[in-house]
């Protein structure tokens, strides 16, 4: 089982695509992230989240309410509406996948994953930031949390000698020098929760179509 990541580029590298969130705006951040990896497109988390929360009013529901969650679904909407707004080559679609697939979708330069993980009371799973053993989600709330899908590294190691192969473009920090890391039982866990509407696994797979970048 070989390392993959984005654009064969470095945790370095991908580290500095990172935005910092203050609200409930995840996803806006990953993707913002991904607009930019796949096609140089740059565009603030911040006009994302301000963009979304005034089409809610509008009747265009891309999140829950305006400062709210955006499910795996509305994610896949907003950006196929980011696609024809902005001319975008581009398409998303939601999808239930498996591990064993996902860790192999960064050798294609031309798709991009949305992660959505979700956990129940005292069971968040423990994220790490490089290969430092603190973890940022100690929370003991029941939640759910969107990333960037970025690296699969089955030799990464926390320097307490803990295996985490699952790296991710995270929004709990800005720019930054690496990624955040997800033990593999952690994730599957968290990744397989049953919530309903939602299903298992939920991935929103972004696809680089054939085209140029048009402006709006």
């Amino acid at each position: 089982m070989k390392r993959s990541s984005l654009r064969a580029l470095s945790e370095e590298q991908l580290g500095r695509f990172q935005t910092l969130q203050k609200g409930n705006d995840c996803t806006l951040h990953a993707i913002s992230a991904a607009l930019s990896i796949l096609c140089d497109y740059t565009v603030s988390p911040g006009k994302l989240i301000s963009e979304a929360n005034q089409l809610w009013w509008r009747g265009r529901f891309f999140r829950l309410a305006p400062g709210w969650a955006v499910t795996p679904r509305m994610q896949a909407r907003f950006v196929n509406y980011l696609a024809r707004t902005r001319k975008l080559p581009i398409s998303a679609r939601l999808l239930h996948t498996s591990p064993e697939i996902l860790r192999n979708l960064p050798n294609d330069d031309s798709l991009a994953a949305l992660v959505t993980v979700y956990w129940l009371w005292g069971s968040a799973p423990a994220l790490y930031y490089r290969d430092k053993p603190k973890n940022y989600n100690a929370t003991r709330q029941p939640g759910g949390h969107t990333m960037l899908f970025a690296a699969f590294d089955p030799e990464h190691l926390l320097e307490n000698g803990v295996m985490a192969p699952w790296g991710f473009i995270n929004s709990w920090v800005n720019g930054g020098s690496g990624l955040f890391w997800m033990e593999d039982g952690n994730f599957r866990k968290a990744w397989n929760l049953p919530l309903l509407g939602l299903g298992r696994n939920a991935t929103v797979l972004i696809s680089k179509t054939n085209g140029n970048l048009q402006p709006s």
